[in-house]
């Protein structure tokens, strides 16, 4: 089982460019450690290479930003903190190679995938960057594959609606937007783009108005 699911994140990858030969070997001579499991040993990367400046993109610890991040990644692929920060790194500079970093986005969430396969949060993250860089079909494949992994995760139905808003399947973008906002979602845009557009209805008035229907009425 787990090799069919390495085999499809592979293939996922491919889809975007980025491959397992292109993209480096997961060997690194410290760790490399899963970021949900191992933080203990995350602890001394962090403190010299992820700190609070790098992270937040102000400028870099022992090298450039880019550097910094890498070093991170290499150590942890599935370090959710420096692959959102290595994204926001590449959207500020308009580039998918920021400097320092030694492989494109695309390949830090293809080692990501291929380090830790049944890690949702990772396909989350790597959905949002690819709907930001106009990849929407692609963001839909990666984030419908994390519902298996984040099936309650309020982020991932609210960026689904956006992206299925874009395309113009309304009643997906309804479904996840009305899934997000059971789950907690709090930013009032999706929403907001729904009734603009006519769309929108409560899922709740809806389940009580077929509750209450009566029969071959």
């Amino acid at each position: 089982m787990m090799l069919r699911i390495v085999a499809a994140f592979v293939l996922a990858c491919a889809a975007t460019g980025a491959t397992a030969q292109a993209c480096g070997s997961l060997i690194n001579p410290y760790g490399p450690f899963d970021y949900r499991t191992q933080k203990a040993q995350l602890a001394i990367v962090e403190k010299y290479h992820f700190t609070p400046d790098v992270e937040g993109l102000r400028h870099g610890s022992t090298a450039a930003l880019g550097g910094d991040i890498d070093y991170t990644l290499r150590a942890s692929p599935n370090h959710h903190r420096a692959l959102n920060s290595m994204v926001q790194l590449a959207l500020r500079l308009k580039t998918d190679k920021p400097h320092g970093a030694e492989y494109t986005v695309d390949c830090y969430f293809n080692r990501a995938m291929r380090f830790a396969p049944d890690d949702g949060l990772v396909l989350v993250i790597y959905g949002v960057y690819l709907s930001r860089t106009n990849r929407k079909a692609e963001a839909v494949r990666f984030l419908e594959q994390a519902k298996k992994h984040e099936g309650n995760n309020p982020n991932l139905y609210y960026n689904l609606g956006l992206i299925y808003f874009d395309l113009k399947d309304y009643p997906t973008a309804l479904t996840n937007a009305q899934r997000a906002y059971e789950l907690g979602a709090a930013l009032p845009g999706l929403r907001n783009k729904l009734e603009a557009a006519g769309k929108w209805h409560d899922a709740q008035a809806r389940k009580g108005g077929a509750a209450g229907a009566a029969p071959g009425h």
